[in-house]
C-alpha cells in the first residue's frame, strides 16, 4: 500500500490509456491523494458505487467518460460534502429546492439547478444546469468533506450496463481502468438517486430512484410532474434501454398470472415462490427489492439463460423505481 501511495504522490496526471492493478481498500488518504492528482477512483454511496473524479477538472471528467465509454452528451452528477459547496456550483437555489435539501440531504436525492459559469461544460454536456447531490454513505461523505472540490461520480460500470452495488462488482467490470476502489460494503439502497429539477415553478422528476415520489410530494405539498423518458438524454438515466444485463427480459405483471414456463430457472418472481428460480424481494418489501434488483440482473447476465421472465414490483413507493429499471433493462436491443 505504501508503494502505491508514494507512486501517486509524485504523479501529476493520469494517462487515460494506462491499466492498473486495482486496490480495494478503505484508505481515505490514498483515495484523496489519487483524486488530488487528477485520478479517477470508485467510491461507495448509499445508492450504487460511483466512478469519481474532480468535478471541476476537465481532464478528470474526460477520464470518467472514457472509462465508462459514456457519450459526452449525457451529463454527470456532482457530489458534495457540504451545503456551502452549492454556492460554487449553482447560481440560484429555488425555495422548493431548499425545502428538499433540508428534508433529504444527505441522501438519495439529486437536484438539477442553474449552474455557474465556472462549472465545466463537459460536466453538464453544455447545458446551463448542473445536477448535484450529497450522498449519505459515511465513508464517502468523510472523503467529500476532506477535499476542496466536488466529485463527478456516475455509476461505476460500463455505459448502459447494470450498476454496481459492491466493490467486487466494480472490480469485475472496470477494475483494470482505475487504481483504487473504496470499499464501503454493500450499498444500503441499491438504486440510483431520484433526480428532480424545476421548470416554470413546477417540481419535475427526471429519474425515479432511491427516494420515493410520495416522500417528495409530502414535503412540497403538491404532486410532481413526471418526465422520466427523453430521446435527448439530457439527464442521467433517461435512456430507453439502460441497466441492461445483455439478455432478453420479459416482464410479468405484478401478481399476474405466471406464464407456462417449462424451466423455472428462467423465472424471477417479486417475492419468494417455489415455482421460481429466485425473487427480487426476500420478504415482499420494496426496500429489499431495491437493494437486490441490480445483483439479480448481474447474476442472470453471468448465467447461461437466454431469456428471462421477471415479475414487476408493486407500483408504489420504491417499487416505481424498481419497475423503471426493469423496463429499461427489458427494452428491445
Amino acid at each position: 500500500m505504501q508503494k502505491i501511495f508514494h507512486k501517486w504522490q509524485h504523479r501529476p496526471k493520469l494517462k487515460l490509456t494506462k491499466t492498473f492493478q486495482t486496490v480495494i481498500t478503505d484508505d481515505l488518504d490514498l483515495a484523496k491523494t489519487i483524486l488530488d492528482s487528477g485520478g479517477v477512483i470508485a467510491i461507495p454511496t448509499e445508492t450504487v458505487y460511483g466512478l469519481a473524479g474532480n468535478a471541476m477538472d476537465r481532464d478528470s471528467i474526460a477520464s470518467i467518460f472514457r472509462i465508462k465509454n459514456r457519450p459526452y452528451f449525457n451529463p454527470l452528477i456532482a457530489h458534495i460534502g457540504k451545503i456551502e459547496q452549492l454556492k460554487s456550483l449553482c447560481s440560484t437555489i429555488p425555495k422548493e429546492a431548499q425545502e428538499l435539501i433540508d428534508a433529504f440531504w444527505p441522501g438519495p436525492l439529486t437536484l438539477v439547478l442553474p449552474k455557474k459559469k465556472s462549472v465545466p461544460d463537459i460536466l453538464t454536456s453544455g447545458l446551463n444546469k448542473v445536477a448535484v447531490r450529497m450522498p449519505s454513505h459515511p465513508m464517502t461523505l468523510e472523503l467529500l468533506k476532506s477535499i476542496k472540490y466536488p466529485l463527478a461520480a456516475p455509476s461505476a460500470n460500463p455505459y448502459k450496463y447494470v450498476s454496481p452495488t459492491c466493490a467486487q462488482h466494480v472490480k469485475n467490470q472496470i477494475g483494470s481502468s482505475i487504481p483504487l476502489i473504496l470499499d464501503g460494503g454493500q450499498c444500503e439502497i441499491g438504486l440510483e438517486s431520484t433526480i428532480i429539477g424545476f421548470e416554470e415553478n413546477m417540481a419535475v422528476i427526471y429519474r425515479l430512484g432511491g427516494l420515493a415520489i410520495e416522500s417528495v410530494e409530502e414535503v412540497l405539498r403538491k404532486p410532481l410532474v413526471i418526465k422520466t423518458r427523453s430521446d435527448n438524454y439530457v439527464l442521467p438515466g433517461q435512456e430507453k434501454r439502460h441497466y441492461s444485463p445483455g439478455k432478453e427480459i420479459v416482464l410479468i405483471p405484478f401478481e399476474g398470472a405466471l406464464p407456462p414456463i417449462v424451466n423455472p430457472d428462467v423465472l424471477i418472481t417479486w417475492k419468494p415462490n417455489k415455482s421460481s428460480h429466485n425473487s427480487l424481494s426476500l420478504d415482499g418489501s420494496e426496500i429489499s427489492g431495491a437493494s437486490r434488483v441490480f445483483s439479480i440482473l448481474r447474476e442472470l447476465d453471468n448465467s447461461k439463460i437466454g431469456k428471462i421472465y421477471i415479475e414487476r414490483a408493486p407500483e408504489k413507493g420504491l417499487g416505481k423505481a424498481i419497475n423503471d429499471r426493469l423496463e429499461r433493462a427489458a427494452y428491445p436491443f
